[in-house]
């Protein structure tokens, strides 16, 4: 398999076609010269919790787009990303910025996204239709953020759109319009907040934008550009990767009937279901690393300098570890889902990606007992990572 395979559009109507050849082909595929892929969950697994196995996020553009687009500001604001880096400066940016996060109660945003979510269900009941991705699941993640960094309702459609642009950069390959859309994309979003910050910095609230400028540990705090960076990534983590497996989640149960009944019958198999259903259709379908030295793991050698292509998607199907893995089985209670990574790159919103996902599945179920997708007109995003829809129409 080539680097170039993962962006076949079959793949995105059918993931699982994919899953299935990466399971075929081995625990470890070599794609190129210094490239290997994994599907393997015990390998994808082990790696994700190996220190030498880290990040060399300007390598990667460069072994997927050239050396020539290395020096972007898009790749050099993504490289100032905690997301990207190894320790320990991923230590002294991530301690940073969890001391800021941590202050936020889980609790509390729970409430804030009912809360949220049924305002934009009321805008749309009657109608007795709606297109839920740009509905409900694109702006109810969007709108928590803005109102965790204290930004103006209006502004998050805007951001929104900017964000979706953005994160096409995490696919493996992309074209060169979608490269010059995303740079512009992130020069948008470099300028708004860079005057946020500014114009906060005069009037420290309690939002998490003041938090970061605020944030302190013995005496080291988080630099303009840092901010910047590291606020565009929660915006962009905060947004798509939730909103997509929103919808994610919907066409996966309404594609099993049972199991839907099921959760309408019991809304205490919520939890469960969004676990399961993030392990059945994740929105992150893969996660990049470099071997930073030798790597022996699980009888396999990985070389030093390997690029490293680990598709939780299909680690989130190995039959080794899940029986029937493209079963939705909302009880479920084998193995460990992969889709919010592992180690110290584990994703540090996830427990706010659950409770989000945890309310919208609540409030669509109880005031839109009957919707069904209209899966003629449902339209897949295209993405090897990221996956989701740009289209969800639906009745009720």
């Amino acid at each position: 398999m080539k680097l170039h395979e993962l962006m076949d559009p079959q793949y995105s109507e059918n993931p699982f076609l994919l899953y299935r050849k990466l399971h075929e082909q081995g625990p470890l595929i070599r794609a190129g010269e210094n490239v290997m892929i994994s599907g393997s969950h015990a390998i994808v697994e082990a790696l994700l919790n190996d220190r030498r196995a880290g990040k060399n996020y300007i390598e990667s553009v460069r072994l997927r787009f050239g050396d020539e687009f290395a020096e972007m500001p898009v790749f050099q604001g993504i490289n100032r990303m905690f997301l990207v880096m190894n320790p320990p400066e991923h230590a002294r940016l991530r301690g940073l910025i969890m001391k800021s996060f941590s202050t936020k109660e889980i609790q509390p945003l729970r409430e804030m996204t009912l809360t949220v979510g049924n305002a934009l269900v009321d805008a749309f009941i009657d109608r007795g239709s709606c297109d839920l991705a740009k509905e409900f699941a694109f702006p109810l993640p969007v709108q928590i953020i803005c109102r965790m960094l204290d930004l103006p309702e209006s502004i998050a459609p805007v951001l929104g759109d900017a964000a979706s642009a953005l994160v096409k950069i995490f696919d493996p390959q992309i074209t060169e319009i979608d490269l010059m859309k995303a740079g512009e994309a992130f020069s948008e979003l470099d300028d708004y907040f860079s005057n946020l910050i500014i114009s906060r910095q005069e009037n420290i609230g309690n939002d998490l934008v003041s938090l970061f400028i605020g944030s302190e540990n013995d005496g080291d705090r988080l630099q303009h550009d840092e901010i910047i960076a590291n606020v565009i990534l929660l915006f962009i983590a905060g947004h798509e990767t939730t909103s997509n497996m929103i919808c994610n989640a919907v066409l996966a149960l309404h594609n099993n009937p049972l199991e839907l009944e099921l959760l309408k019958q019991d809304d205490a198999l919520i939890p469960g279901a969004v676990i399961e259903c993030l392990r059945y259709d994740s929105s992150v379908q893969m996660l990049y690393r470099t071997a930073l030295e030798d790597i022996d793991v699980l009888g396999h050698h990985i070389k030093r300098g390997t690029n490293l292509f680990l598709i939780l998607g299909a680690a989130n199907h190995d039959t080794a570890v899940f029986s029937s893995p493209e079963t939705l089985d909302i009880r479920r209670k084998e193995g460990r889902c992969l889709s919010f990574g592992g180690g110290i790159h584990h994703c540090l919103g996830y427990r706010l990606a659950l409770a989000e996902m945890e309310a919208a599945l609540y409030i669509l179920l109880t005031r839109l007992p009957t919707m069904q997708p209209l899966m003629s007109s449902v339209k897949r995003n295209l993405r090897a990572n990221l996956r989701g829809v740009s289209a969800l129409p639906v009745k009720w």
